[in-house]
């Protein structure tokens, strides 16, 4: 398994997200910033994987066991939300078993290394969030399209949910995915 930290922001233990950044993707891109900063605002308490090095897909899939359901996951009293890009994406079959709501940015539903995330991500229900770009070759919008999850598909958008070459684009881009996800988290109620 690849080495890694858990950084935790504490707020309400009764509502919980872990975030799963992608390989090369960090919990520092905006992405992911802005989504845990908007949870933490609205009293999530946040869970925040960063590795150590660039894991395999089989590593990544061992940690995500071990945060998501092993020693120190989130009681099972909790709303436990799992925020996850391009790889962090592998948690999703996971997260589905364990009944766990999640945001899923650029999901691999493409990879060859993952036809369980594709498997799994066509059968989503109502509890999760896919956000794709039509330019990311890792998206499918007609599987996203085909689920009951809640659908935010960004036109021309690569892997990052960038337009290259449009910043005020790119802005609008990340407000509009970040209210997204404070939107869906808030579908879950708040205390």
């Amino acid at each position: 398994m690849t080495a890694y930290d858990l950084h935790v922001t504490e707020a309400d233990p009764a509502r919980v997200v872990t975030v799963l950044p992608g390989s090369g993707y960090t919990a520092m891109g905006p992405l992911l910033w802005y989504a845990r900063s908007a949870l933490r605002d609205l009293g999530w308490t946040v869970r925040t994987l960063e590795w150590a090095a660039r894991p395999s897909f089989g590593s990544a899939r061992e940690t995500y066991a071990e945060i998501l359901d092993g020693r120190g996951a989130p009681g099972e009293d909790a709303l436990h939300l799992v925020v996850a890009k391009s790889l962090g994406t592998l948690a999703m079959p996971m997260a589905v078993r364990l009944g766990l709501p999640g945001v899923w940015l650029t999901p691999v539903l493409t990879s060859e290394q993952a036809p369980d995330v594709r498997e799994t991500a066509a059968e989503l229900d109502e509890d999760h969030l896919l956000i794709g770009g039509t330019a990311d070759p890792l998206w499918d919008g007609e599987l996203a399209d085909g689920s009951e999850a809640d659908v935010l598909e960004v036109e021309d958008a690569d892997h990052s949910l960038e337009v290259p070459g449009t910043r005020a684009e790119n802005l609008a881009i990340l407000d509009e995915v970040v209210s997204a996800i404070e939107e869906f988290a808030g579908s879950f109620g708040e205390e």
